[in-house]
């Protein structure tokens, strides 16, 4: 009878024994598959704010080589004068193509502008007056993005007038300011909107670490009460956000390159703004932002509970 008795309280704590096993190892499955669903969320939600990230930084880039392309392709006609030869037009175009100011010229001779007046008019013009050609060459230039502006083309103008064969000097003083005021409306709504989202990126990436590392508070403190040094607690959490920071913005740029594609399919021209400087700066940028913005998120995430006290871990 004692025997059966004691056999029975020696299942009962193997029993017992084993039901707390079992509760435990559940628990910390449960634990890991909490902690690595937020992972996911946060890599997720990380990528998220580097896309938009991404695509300001694209935008802004784009734009400023739009308005440099749209700069260097405001032209600059030299009209030449009736007796210029078109052996002299052809030195005068080596002469100016030399200058500094000048990105590239175009060199219109008298015929090219009797077809061009013919197509135009659906008649000869020369047919007026004799059959001669009365119309003049000109060259076209197109200036460097710096002189796209009404005060360098006054003072290039003046220089050119100087240079034997040139009549006239033309181009579109109105056109050039309302171009370099819209550009620069657009240059700093796009800076303006770059700053915002930074700042609203930083926020949303350091409330999601910062919750992650909130479910682990207590894990901080108990390594504080056993001598743990700061740096040693800080490491494991900075690797995993080095880590979350990298995968982030791996996925923010395959998100990014497959819209970038798509853009080229619809319309290829557009890699005329778009160029590989460009997206090398993107890149660079999303990678650059996504480790400092986790990893620095992760630092002071920690710091704010090493520096907390046991009874202040449960009012939060």
């Amino acid at each position: 009878m004692v025997f059966r008795s004691a056999c029975t309280t020696f299942a009962r704590k193997l029993a017992n024994s084993a039901l707390l096993k079992m509760g435990k190892k559940k628990k910390r499955n449960q634990e890991r598959s909490r902690f690595g669903l937020q992972k996911i969320t946060l890599c997720i939600s990380t990528a998220m704010v580097l896309i938009l990230l991404g695509m300001v930084v694209l935008t802004v880039q784009t734009g400023r080589n739009l308005s440099q392309y749209v700069k260097e392709n405001l032209m600059v006609t030299l009209v030449l004068s009736p007796e210029t030869s078109p052996q002299d037009a052809q030195h005068l175009c080596k002469r100016v193509k030399m200058l500094p100011y000048v990105n590239g010229l175009n060199y219109i001779s008298k015929e090219d502008v009797r077809k061009d007046l013919s197509k135009e008019l659906g008649t000869d013009p020369t047919e007026f007056v004799g059959g001669e050609n009365p119309l003049s060459a000109s060259i076209e230039l197109r200036l460097k993005a710096d002189y796209a502006n009404n005060d360098s083309i006054k003072w290039i103008s003046e220089r050119l007038k100087t240079m034997h064969g040139v009549a006239e000097i033309d181009y579109r003083k109105d056109l050039i300011d309302t171009v370099n005021f819209r550009l620069r409306q657009i240059s700093l709504v796009l800076l303006v909107l770059a700053a915002l989202l930074a700042i609203v990126s930083f926020s949303l990436i350091n409330n999601s670490i910062r919750l992650a590392i909130y479910a682990r508070r207590f894990s901080i403190h108990t390594m504080k009460l056993v001598g743990a040094s700061w740096g040693f607690i800080r490491a494991p959490f900075i690797r995993s956000a080095i880590g979350q920071g990298l995968l982030s913005a791996v996925l923010a740029l395959l998100v990014l390159g497959g819209g970038i594609y798509a853009l080229y399919r619809y319309e290829p021209e557009l890699m005329a703004v778009i160029n590989w400087q460009v997206l090398a700066l993107t890149a660079g940028a999303v990678l650059l932002f996504g480790l400092l913005i986790t990893t620095f998120c992760a630092w002071l995430s920690v710091n704010k509970f090493l520096k907390m006290k046991a009874g202040e871990l449960y009012k939060i």
